[in-house]
């Protein structure tokens, strides 16, 4: 089931400094919660900063669900510091609130409204709102309050040179997007690794479901919590933020001009749900527009081909422009297992399956063959623990044990993880091939089996709150260790300043900009 990598293999180990380089960014999203686990109803804290332009530390979809941001890095150890250093400082002026570990969120009363998060009185602050608002109508405010972490990673350019023989980014574009996209493919056909060894979502609160009918045959606990006794990631399921509308859209990930045709076209296709919702009622805006997508980040997707956009950019004219510069990865839960949500293990792993799929061979999809990709996952997502679990072949010709596919995986990566270890003079992740290839042996070790024990126990609730205590405690002592206080003053203020600029010079009434916009 496995495609044979051999000669890719064969090669990257005559040229270790291709991998020279890598580099990798971080985005760990939290909700804050009262001391007694439930959502926080305050504002974002002011002391923070403006969620509108700070560097470090935003808001994703609602005013309680923080999101933390560490600048590109070369070097893994200084990324997690940079992400603690952020945590630190957050903790610090969190006062009583906590920071919730677990992706899944706390309890929230029936019918609570969820504020929104709020950007300032500029059109591009309100123009956020109201996507939100959007996502809100569409698909319910809980749903949005999932918590994940997204993994941002590229190749050195020394690597497209190696292998491809571009001479440089701008003119080797096609290629380097060519290369990314076969990653893609290779995601979408394997990526169900991340959920089965990293998954820490087995359970839901009950308050998630707010009396909604699932057709999940959920087990339920004394003290009421629904589990899948088999299942590593809910987040990932349909429980989690999925747009049913989007799987007919067809976007393929072949080649750079028919993805970006396929978001264009997704973001100029009427919706008839979302035309009966309308654009207004009693004066004030329900979404952006009545489309399938109301914008490109809509695009509901386990990765992300991406490229930093210029001002006034969307993200696809930003690809077309200069092609794929990076990929985003946005299938890890929250680990509950560290105080930043994220760790060491995690990274290197996915530094070796980020590289392993650029190097495997990946045959063009179609639209229905990423479709079957699902079935995979979905497995994988509800009972991937489960003895005996088997995974299709393309669109199910073939049964392969899911332990046995894992292991021929690790096979590789761990060829991978020598070259990598060559090039730093250690071992670092061979050893995490050695603790991870363990799990497909014993899926008692996964985050899933280890989290579900201690919520059986002590309930998602317990679990949650004495994590966030403890994490509390030791974040609000630990020294700063890359930045200092005063670059997040500075930032603090910068920030402030910079929103104040861009609301001052914004002078054109919202629904006159926002018409420009569509």
């Amino acid at each position: 089931m496995i495609p044979d990598v051999s000669q890719a293999l064969a090669w990257l180990e005559k040229h270790p400094q291709a991998l020279q380089g890598i580099r990798r960014g971080l985005e760990r999203e939290t909700l804050r919660v009262t001391p007694e686990g439930q959502l926080a109803t305050t504002g974002h804290p002011e002391s923070l900063g403006s969620a509108l332009t700070h560097k470090w530390i935003t808001t994703d979809f609602a005013e309680a669900l923080l999101e933390f941001i560490t600048p590109v890095d070369g070097d893994i150890d200084h990324m997690l510091t940079v992400m603690r250093d952020i945590h630190r400082v957050t903790a610090r002026a969190l006062g009583e609130e906590r920071m919730w570990p677990l992706s899944m969120p706390c309890y929230v009363k029936e019918g609570q409204d969820i504020e929104l998060a709020q950007y300032g009185t500029s059109n591009v602050g309100r123009f956020k709102t109201l996507y939100r608002e959007g996502l809100k109508n569409r698909y319910g405010a809980l749903m949005q309050t999932i918590s994940g972490v997204h993994y941002n990673f590229s190749l050195p350019l020394a690597f497209w040179q190696a292998k491809c023989g571009v001479q440089d980014a701008q003119s080797g574009k096609e290629a380097i997007s060519a290369g990314y996209f076969r990653l893609i493919r290779n995601y979408y056909r394997f990526g169900w690794v991340i959920p089965y060894l990293f998954g820490a979502s087995p359970a839901i609160c009950p308050s998630f479901l707010q009396g909604k009918p699932t057709t999940l045959p959920f087990e339920k606990t004394e003290g009421g919590m629904y589990y899948l006794p088999y299942a590593t990631s809910l987040r990932l399921s349909d429980l989690g933020y999925t747009n049913k509308s989007q799987s007919n859209l067809g976007i393929t990930f072949n080649d750079l001009q028919t993805y970006v045709a396929g978001l264009k076209r997704a973001i100029k296709t009427p919706s008839e749900e979302y035309a009966r919702m309308g654009l207004m009622k009693d004066g004030k805006h329900l979404q952006i527009n009545t489309n399938i997508l109301q914008i490109e980040n809509e695009l509901y997707a386990p990765i992300r081909p991406k490229r930093v956009t210029r001002e006034g950019e969307s993200p696809s004219d930003a690809l077309l422009r200069g092609g794929i510069e990076y990929i985003e990865v946005r299938s890890l839960d929250i680990n509950p297992f560290s105080p930043i949500g994220v760790d060491e293990q995690q990274v290197r792993f996915l530094d070796l399956f980020m590289v392993w799929c650029v190097l495997a061979d990946a045959p063009e999809m179609s639209s229905d063959e990423l479709l079957c990709t699902r079935k995979n996952w979905n497995r994988v997502i509800l009972e991937g623990r489960k003895p005996g679990l088997t995974l299709g072949m393309g669109c199910e010709t073939a049964q392969h044990p899911l332990s046995e596919v894992g292991k021929d995986l690790f096979k590789d990566l761990r060829r991978v993880a020598v070259t990598l270890d060559a090039i730093a003079g250690n071992h670092e992740y061979q050893q995490v091939c050695d603790q991870l290839v363990a799990c497909f042996d014993d899926p008692e070790l996964t985050y899933s089996a280890r989290i579900l024990r201690s919520m059986i126990d002590n309930g998602i609730g317990g679990t949650g709150l004495a994590l966030a205590e403890q994490y509390r405690a030791m974040l609000r002592e630990e020294p700063l260790e890359v930045f200092t206080e005063a670059d997040f003053e500075k930032e603090h203020d910068a920030s402030w300043q910079r929103q104040r600029e861009i609301e001052e010079s914004d002078r054109e009434p919202f629904d006159e900009w926002l018409a420009k916009q569509a």
